[in-house]
């Protein structure tokens, strides 16, 4: 487990530092905005959705390392996969963060796996789930921001 939480850290703070796909995407057929009233997180989620398949993904926003790192390594998992894959994998990491599988399937979620952690410290959760949140509701195009209160 010490390993693990190694990595965690370092995973969390390169991509807070170098976030991917952060950027706005000027194609974006679809998009929502997150919010983290507690924290102050906020971000906005853009994709292009083309016959079910996620062409494209990124994010802007500011908030904790967390928060960010979450959201870029979200954009980077899910480039290329279609809506339902996209679901089962938001569905996997939420029972990752939340504790809800105690025994996750750590090469299923690959590199999202070292958010393994935050299920340690219920407050982040909201952090680290804020952007998958947010991601479903530009999904079905919901018009009202995401909150996690």
């Amino acid at each position: 487990m010490s390993d693990l939480r190694e990595l965690y850290q370092e995973v969390i703070l390169d991509h807070n530092k170098q976030p991917r796909n952060f950027r706005k995407l000027e194609n974006a057929n679809r998009e929502a905005e997150g919010h983290n009233p507690l924290c102050g997180d906020e971000v906005t989620i853009y994709l292009d959705v083309e016959d079910g398949i996620i062409q494209d993904i990124s994010f802007q926003g500011k908030g904790c390392a967390i928060s960010k790192a979450s959201a870029s390594m979200m954009t980077a998992a899910l480039k290329g996969k279609t809506v339902s894959e996209s679901e089962e994998i938001f569905a996997r990491f939420h029972a990752l963060v939340t504790g809800e599988d105690e025994e996750p399937d750590i090469e299923e979620l690959g590199k999202l796996a070292v958010f393994s952690g935050v299920r340690e410290f219920p407050a982040r959760v909201k952090c680290a789930s804020l952007a998958w949140h947010t991601l479903r509701a530009a999904l079905v195009q919901q018009d009202t921001p995401v909150s996690t209160e």
